[in-house]
């Protein structure tokens, strides 16, 4: 099994102008290969990733003797990482290679393994020595690679690591996610984790820095300290972002072994104007995902529940549905007077917890391991235990 551990490095402003122009090296590589790429396409060639590299340093030290002052991987990956490009574009699996702005693109180079050691608190480079890591690795293995990017004024490098298999450890129990934006999810147990909306609490700052960027005149230090200020912003709500689902999905990975989600058209919800932003906000996507990943990892499985299943229309008791239900009803009353739940105020969010329990788990066929009927026993088994 590959794991990675992304860690925020410390260096020196010399070691800061290292990492740049290795970077810049590798976006020119990436850019000089993708022309000749094309360039041969059109002369009805048919180019290869080993062929760049081989006409590449053919002609390095004539035209790019520069190239050299740093590792050797930094000219040497981009060229793999094209011809993976390529292969992904032409199985229809990604968009087609484009070139690298040195505004836009993220800078980042490539280290093999034999151009690395990993210490005590530090990581040695090629032609630069050894610079300061903010924790150590936390993984054991045998190091295949790593890669140093820049977000905003840090730099961090993702060290992967082949570690043994972990085996699987069975979690006899089953639990229903339902997701959206009052609530981040809400549990089958009736627990649930507020959304923070970081993005919306930052849209003051943000505006008043973005505001500052575009006054100051282009090509200046003031503008780049602005741009800076902006991008430190941004890295901030993503790290806040990230640390709630991070812990969020550990937790529900390590206590269940089935979860039951919804199967979000994500795309679409994204273009609806007047909630495009709030869902950005809350990463859905990258909630369910880093969730599938978790839970995978330790032996579990994760059961997607159609888009189209009216979770919030009915009632988990006794599958009365309630047609004309609206987003602005956030409680629902059963209107079957053989209910249980007759007139009895509901969450929204958490009957529908249920329903996907319920239904994940008919999807499986372990839906005779539902407690079901009347009074006390009349809901779903919040998490059921499947031993």
């Amino acid at each position: 099994m590959i794991r990675a551990h992304k860690i925020r490095l410390n260096p020196t402003e010399e070691q800061k102008n290292y990492f740049a122009r290795a970077a810049g090296i590798a976006r020119f590589v990436w850019n000089w290969a993708l022309a000749e790429w094309d360039r041969q396409y059109q002369a009805g060639e048919k180019p290869t990733a080993l062929k760049l590299k081989k006409h590449f340093n053919e002609i390095r030290r004539e035209q790019f003797p520069w190239t050299w002052e740093v590792t050797k991987n930094a000219s040497d990956q981009p060229f793999l990482d094209l011809g993976k490009a390529f292969t992904a574009f032409f199985e229809g699996k990604a968009r087609r290679p484009k070139f690298k702005s040195k505004k836009r693109s993220k800078p980042s180079f490539y280290l093999a393994n034999d151009q690395m050691e990993v210490g005590d608190h530090r990581v040695w480079i090629p032609k630069l020595g050894w610079v300061n890591l903010a924790e150590n690795l936390r993984f054991k293995g045998k190091v295949t690679g790593a890669r140093v990017t820049r977000t905003a004024d840090w730099w961090f490098i993702s060290i992967t690591v082949e570690v043994p298999d972990s085996q699987s450890t069975k979690r006899p129990t089953a639990i229903g996610i339902d997701v959206g934006l009052n609530r981040l999810a809400t549990l089958s147990t009736g627990e649930g984790v507020e959304n923070q909306a970081f993005l919306k609490t930052a849209l003051k700052k943000l505006r008043q820095a973005n505001k500052r960027l575009h006054r100051r005149v282009k090509g200046s230090k003031n503008r780049e300290k602005a741009r800076r200020q902006v991008a430190r912003l941004h890295s901030q709500i993503t790290c806040m972002r990230d640390d709630v689902l991070h812990k969020l999905t550990t937790k529900l990975a390590n206590c269940y072994g089935i979860v039951g989600v919804e199967d979000l058209n994500l795309k679409g919800l994204l273009k609806n104007r007047k909630l495009a932003r709030s869902f950005s906000d809350a990463a859905l996507g990258k909630l369910l995902n880093l969730l599938t990943t978790k839970v995978e990892q330790r032996g579990g499985q994760v059961i997607q529940v159609g888009r189209f299943f009216p979770s919030s229309k009915t009632c988990h008791a006794c599958s009365w549905k309630w047609e004309n239900m609206k987003l602005s009803d956030r409680i629902f009353l059963c209107q079957n007077p053989e209910c249980a739940y007759y007139q009895f105020s509901q969450d929204r969010d958490h009957n529908a917890g249920l329903n996907i329990l319920r239904e994940a788990l008919r999807l499986i066929g372990l839906i005779d391991r539902v407690v079901s009927g009347t009074g006390s026993d009349a809901d779903v088994n919040s998490a059921v235990d499947l031993t």
